[in-house]
């Protein structure tokens, strides 16, 4: 049973299951490299808590400006793969995450464009 409305969003269940990707992602970075893995913690995290509070807004901007911080950390992580993978992760987990991370970015664009053009109620 889901409760909240963010909750309900395929989006957010995808954005869920990337902090999970993340984790194991974090766990294979060379020794010495914490400030990166603190950042693919704090970005990962970013875009699942941007869903669910652009998911609880009621006003149409604020909506929209929330799924676009989101898709900006989606976009974060994405370069943090990059980096991992040029400092020798190879896990095939990085090239998984990498394709949750475009269709993640994919949702959040179609979700803020839907609430931009969304008819206003009279």
């Amino acid at each position: 049973m889901r409760d909240f409305d963010h909750e309900r969003l395929e989006v957010y269940q995808r954005a869920l299951d990337f902090v999970t990707a993340a984790q194991t992602i974090r766990a294979h970075l060379p020794a010495g490299n914490q400030g990166l893995s603190d950042q693919l913690h704090r970005a990962a995290m970013s875009i699942v808590l941007n869903i669910a509070e652009g998911a609880g807004e009621f006003a149409r901007k604020e909506k929209v400006r929330f799924y676009r911080i989101a898709r900006r950390s989606a976009t974060e992580c994405a370069a943090i793969l990059d980096l991992s993978q040029r400092l020798g992760v190879s896990t095939p987990v990085v090239g998984a995450a990498r394709v949750q991370l475009q269709t993640i970015v994919a949702m959040l664009v179609a979700l803020a464009k839907y609430h931009e053009e969304k008819p206003k109620r009279s």
